[in-house]
């Protein structure tokens, strides 16, 4: 059997990041990789940058990597509504501001996926989805939609991130798995979380989804002792995005 962690959407929390690597390392996993946004709404994002390079952990870029590392004007996030877009405007200025020239550096060379085979299944690891960076891709889209998107990934397993929710599912035969997110879940649970792909040496899959408790109460004062970044994201890790 290969043990293959995967966790992204870190999003400038230190504390989970940290926990979730030591969380993985009790697994022994053969091998981890991260899915991007390094950075984004929390306020460590240097601190998370180099938890990840210091490891040499094998990552793609996310929308936020790609905003802050190329100092955009747009972090490619749909925002909903008019404060939501503000504040996410002001996290982008503020990340930009605050990450190192050679963080911003790293996150540039960043990939746009990651493809490899485990006992003769194709495994390929992307931030939104196989065609666009910043591409929601949510369980209960249109089946149709999530099809399209299955035939588009021309592998056997496609994870990705980007909606902070998890789940899995197998669509047109492909296995469909969403990593959630390490440092800004949206699912109404606070915990960090990361998946554990087994693959055995027959070609099957199993996807076990991981959530571990970490020092959020730290990550959400020092986002409200920090200026320029909204409380709302204090809110938003100690809830798991639920509503205010």
């Amino acid at each position: 059997m290969t043990r293959i962690a995967v966790f992204g959407d870190l999003h400038g929390n230190s504390a989970a990041t940290a926990a979730v690597l030591d969380d993985i390392d009790t697994y022994a996993a053969d091998a981890l990789y991260c899915l991007g946004d390094l950075v984004g709404y929390g306020a460590k994002p240097n601190e998370t940058i180099s938890l990840i390079r210091e490891r040499n952990i094998p990552t793609i870029i996310g929308n936020y990597d790609d905003g802050v590392g190329f100092d955009r004007d747009d972090c490619g996030c749909a925002y909903q509504e008019a404060g939501e877009r503000e504040r996410g405007q002001q996290s982008l200025f503020w990340t930009r501001a605050h990450t190192t020239d050679d963080h911003k550096a790293y996150l540039r060379e960043l990939p746009f996926d990651s493809r490899f085979e485990a006992h003769g299944l194709r495994v390929r690891l992307v931030h939104g989805s196989p065609r666009k960076i910043n591409e929601y891709v949510f369980e209960k889209r249109d089946e149709r939609s999530l099809e399209r998107i299955a035939v588009s990934a021309e592998s056997d397993i496609l994870v990705f991130g980007h909606t902070h929710k998890p789940w899995t599912r197998t669509i047109a035969g492909v296995r469909m798995v969403n990593a959630g997110s390490v440092g800004k879940p949206k699912d109404a649970d606070w915990r960090a979380c990361w998946v554990l792909l087994e693959i055995t040496k027959e070609g099957g899959a199993q996807v076990v989804f991981r959530r571990v408790e970490y020092d959020v109460a730290l990550m959400a004062r020092a986002i409200r002792e920090t200026e320029g970044l909204p409380d709302n994201f204090a809110h938003d890790i100690e809830t798991g995005g639920a509503a205010v």
